[in-house]
């Protein structure tokens, strides 16, 4: 065994001999050449004393020596190679450097001094190697991973040889600490590992002429560096902890230690493994020793901006262009909560989701008004109870490629959400995301908040202008009313006048012709009180029709047998009055309008059809229920369709449209009769 194991040391020895003629003749008089040269004296030292120790007999704490020195030199390179520093007087002053040769030489000094001085203290020099094996890897680790595709094919080879002695020597000297002792056969296989390493540290030396490399220390290099470090030290209280053992354990410390050791590897596998405690590490990392992701103030004014220039003046599409181009993608939608159960897409951005579509929006909106999350459905498929208690369909929302979902919040309550897709290759959302969303998500709900409200101002100061209005056209009344009032009072005078005959016909014409056109402006724009009664609903669907077939084409009628509700009887036979008027008049005389009722336990449905001329889909998402927009130039007002589906909503009911130019339209009303 001595004589295998001395070969391998002069084998190493022999190896760094010709290492080091190649850095002397290559001449290279920068300070990483220098190191270079200076660890490769110390490894020739270190093997050629390793070689002669069994025959001259000398103690090995000569090794051991110039092994402390020699883990300090590659360290130095190291670090060195990641800060590019390039003088002495930069190596001296350089932070790193002074950190890491105040440990070196605290460590060293105490642990050789306990060595020497103390009796059988020489476990202390074991954890002092298994200590700056531990700190050499971390720095390999941080260099390479740090690196760029250029430089990681120039310093793998010196990686992989300074790494592989590292491992080796990590193992040896923690097997040494648990049992006190060296293991002589790790011992001597020592020499072969640093004859093998010596060519790929010789390619690294030709590939990298001045040893300057560009690194940088990312949130990934500190996260994998952190879990090695926590796994060294988590091992070398192992080591401690299972040579306490043994020492105590008499007989039977052999056999505990090694059983303690085995179940402590792999509680720290099982540690390493868990995808829960790699998030948390990494989170912690993230927040506490790097600056944010996102640049909070750029974003913030990005926002603004997009904001500023919208070219559209839908607020919905302006707000779901912003969510999406904070993640840079390219599919999303703004759904909006009607009331409980209820939900209506405002505005789709390469989406196709129908109101039938949003029924698992009911849990998500249970959930997010408890919890506040932002879910995303990719996490929920894969982590489990990464949302504790959410029921979700995740098939269903795969199938129409919903993977985000946020909620939009206007005072403490759930209004709407927006539902976003992401490309394939984008990993699931982490801390940082979460938070730039939600604080984009603040800020879009008050921008929506307050377009709301300005809509509903100018529909209040339209309703003014509409009460104006109605104030001059009974002005008007008033004027005709005094005419004809002017008129009775003189007939019995003058009937037998003929001019007075003429003036008659002539002021009863004029007063014709005003009160046509204040009842065509006025025809079922009446508001009506809000009272309810509980009405038979046949009956009443049947006085409509009889009042709106004077008119062609005539209207006919499917109705049940007999069915009640309670609703304001007034307000809703004016409503389909008007609905029922709109048909006939989108809808020449041979042509056809019809009325389906079904009454059943929970709705009542009612199905306005025609085959008229139709309407667009721009028309219906942007100007069928806009009050005061109408088709009809001076004979309408803009509000009957309004009206009609602010009373049907204020019902907790329904109306939907669905309509072709020059096929026709239909108009389905839905009225829970639970809810009236």
């Amino acid at each position: 065994m001595e004589v295998i194991g001395s070969s391998g040391y002069f084998l190493s020895a022999c190896a760094y001999v010709i290492f080091i003629l190649l850095l002397l003749a290559a001449r290279n008089k920068t300070l990483a050449g220098s190191l270079v040269l200076l660890a490769a004296l110390l490894v020739f030292s270190s093997s050629m004393s390793a070689a002669l120790q069994p025959k001259q007999g000398f103690s090995l704490l000569v090794v051991m020596a110039l092994e402390t020195f020699k883990l300090a030199a590659w360290s130095l390179l190291i670090i060195c190679t990641q800060a590019n520093i390039t003088s002495v007087k930069s190596l001296i002053t350089h932070p790193k450097v002074k950190q890491y040769l105040q440990v070196w030489s605290g460590l060293s000094i105490l642990c050789w001094g306990a060595a020497l001085f103390i009796p059988e203290s020489v476990k202390f020099l074991f954890s002092l190697f298994l200590l700056l094996n531990l700190w050499l890897l971390v720095l390999l680790e941080q260099l390479y991973r740090n690196a760029d595709v250029k430089v990681k094919w120039a310093i793998w080879s010196l990686i992989i040889a300074l790494g592989m002695a590292a491992v080796f020597d990590f193992v040896l000297f923690a097997q040494a600490a648990m049992v006190n002792q060296l293991d002589f056969s790790y011992w001597y296989a020592r020499g072969f590992i640093a004859a093998l390493g010596m060519p790929l540290i010789l390619v690294s030396t030709r590939r990298i002429k001045d040893w300057s490399v560009d690194v940088f220390v990312s949130r990934e290099v500190v996260f994998y560096s952190s879990m090695l470090l926590i796994s060294g030290a988590y091992l070398l209280l192992l080591a401690i902890a299972g040579y306490v053992i043994n020492y105590f354990g008499g007989a039977w410390g052999d056999v505990i230690s090694i059983a303690f050791i085995i179940l402590g590897g792999s509680v720290l596998a099982a540690l390493l493994i868990t995808e829960k405690l790699r998030r948390e590490v990494k989170v912690f990392i993230t927040k506490h020793f790097f600056a944010n992701k996102y640049d909070y103030r750029v974003e913030w004014l990005k926002s603004i901006e997009q904001l500023e220039i919208g070219e559209n003046d839908d607020c919905y599409h302006t707000a779901t262009h912003i969510i999406c181009s904070s993640l840079n993608i390219h599919q999303g939608a703004l759904v909006k909560k009607i009331s409980h159960g209820q939900y209506q897409p405002l505005y789709q951005e390469n989406f196709n989701l129908e109101q039938k579509d949003l029924n698992f929006l009911i849990d998500v909106d249970d959930f997010c008004q408890q919890h506040g999350w932002i879910i995303d459905v990719r996490e929920l498929a894969i982590v489990e109870q990464s949302y504790p208690d959410l029921l979700l369909d995740v098939h269903l929302c795969r199938q129409k490629n919903i993977d985000i979902i946020i909620p939009i919040f206007m005072n403490k309550a759930v209004y709407g959400f927006f539902i976003l897709a992401m490309p394939e290759e984008q990993g699931l959302l982490n801390w940082e995301d979460r938070d730039l969303l939600f604080s984009i998500s603040r800020q879009l709900s008050n921008y929506l908040s307050l377009n709301e409200a300005n809509e509903s101002l100018a529909e209040s100061k339209q309703f003014d202008a509409f009460n104006r209005m109605s104030a001059f056209l009974v002005h008007d009344l008033k004027n005709i009313q005094a005419q004809l009032a002017l008129i009775s009072s003189n007939a019995k005078r003058h009937r037998d006048n003929p001019d007075f005959i003429d003036d008659v016909f002539e002021t009863i014409a004029a007063a014709n012709g005003r009160l046509d056109k204040v009842l065509i402006q006025l025809r079922n724009k009446q508001v009506a009180e809000n009272s309810k009664k509980n009405i038979d609903v046949p009956a009443l669907i049947k006085a409509v029709v009889k009042q709106r077939n004077v008119q062609m084409p005539h209207i006919s009628v499917q109705l049940p047998l007999e069915g009640r509700i309670s609703i304001d009887e007034e307000t809703f036979s004016s409503i389909l009055n008007h609905l029922l008027q709109n048909g006939q008049e989108a809808t020449n005389e041979s042509g056809w309008v019809k009325i389906i009722v079904d009454m059943t336990a929970d709705n009542l449905n009612i199905s306005i059809i025609d085959d008229g001329c139709g309407m667009s889909t721009d028309f219906i998402a942007n100007r069928l229920f806009k009050p005061f927009d109408t088709t009809k130039g001076n004979a309408g007002m803009g509000i009957g369709v309004y009206e009609a589906k602010q009373f049907i909503e204020s019902v907790n009911g329904t109306m939907q449209v669905t309509s072709r130019e020059n096929e026709g339209s239909h108009f389905k009303i839905v009225i829970p009769c639970k809810a009236l």
